[in-house]
């Protein structure tokens, strides 16, 4: 690569927008607020989309612009809307729109694959109310290519007072991305990044059916700690100022980061992609954060 090909791909990959899906519902407005200052955050421009099939069902708008469908002109007015709530809460960053006529999930996955990261809501408009992860939600976080953040959580969660980052810890080679991910987030926001490796105690027998403790049984936290200390070392090392509080836990890993999610303003994990599959695998870590996590959750894809 060129030195001047290598400055253009440095300079497009600072610039890539957040792009956060609008909808007019609540839960999205929320998204565009943790945007914004994730964008503040990081200088990092902000792209609003709204994506919706109202070309299918409506009929395409006269040329001179008269009597446009009324869904387009709602679109319109919400992603307006949702860019003026923008620039009222961020007046330094860039914001621009766009409407897209593709569902929400093509959209959005489209948009992701030239974007710093995809931001949602918990659950969109038209959603049932008793609904933990709205359907957008969770068919990106497990389809896009690029760092998913659903917004959810509890006030504190959302406004980011706790001023910790939680990255699940996942297998040694699995996880790097995310893992690489968290450091950056716990950089820009020079708080505590606590990262935790769940493991298992095994079941020993004895020879007259009893169970029986010792040598074997820590052999799972022993490796949990090695394991730990193998995937944050690179990560360690390039990013000295973040304050890294590694821990192993006894249990499965979706109700300690859960659990933990209460103390955090992010929680930050990983997912892979399948052999022979259209898209990631969400393992139940993911799917237990995404709808029941105190706070916002990044799901973040590694790459082949």
């Amino acid at each position: 690569m060129s030195d001047e090909a290598g400055r253009r791909k440095a300079v497009e990959t600072v610039e890539l927008p957040l792009v956060v899906g609008v909808d007019g519902s609540d839960a999205s407005l929320a998204a565009v607020d943790w945007a914004v200052d994730e964008a503040a955050r990081r200088a990092l421009p902000l792209r609003l989309v709204y994506a919706s099939l109202w070309e299918r069902y409506e009929g395409v708008a006269p040329a001179d612009g008269a009597d446009r469908p009324w869904e387009q002109l709602r679109a319109e007015q919400l992603i307006a809307s949702a860019a003026q709530r923008a620039r009222r809460r961020g007046p330094d960053v860039k914001v621009t729109t766009d409407v897209l006529p593709e569902d929400a999930v093509t959209g959005l996955l489209g948009e992701g694959n030239h974007a710093s990261a995809l931001i949602t809501g918990c659950r969109g408009r038209g959603e049932l109310k008793g609904l933990l992860l709205g359907s957008v939600g969770l068919a990106v976080a497990g389809r896009a290519q690029c760092p998913v953040v659903v917004v959810r959580g509890d006030a504190a969660g959302l406004a980011g007072t706790h001023e910790r980052i939680l990255l699940g810890a996942g297998e040694p080679g699995t996880c790097g991305e995310a893992v690489r991910f968290a450091f950056r987030e716990a950089e820009a926001r020079g708080c505590v990044l606590d990262v935790v490796r769940a493991w298992r105690r095994p079941v020993l027998r004895t020879a007259g059916g009893g169970t029986a403790a010792g040598e074997a049984a820590r052999e799972p936290e022993e490796r949990a700690t090695a394991e730990l200390e193998e995937l944050l070392s690179e990560a360690i090392a390039a990013h000295p100022a973040v304050r890294v509080r590694p821990a192993t836990a006894e249990g499965p890993a979706h109700r300690a980061l859960v659990h933990r999610s209460a103390a955090a303003d992010l929680v930050v994990v990983g997912a892979r992609h399948r052999t022979g599959h259209f898209g990631l695998q969400l393992g139940r870590t993911a799917h237990s954060l995404l709808h029941h996590a105190q706070c916002p959750v990044a799901v973040v894809a590694q790459r082949a």
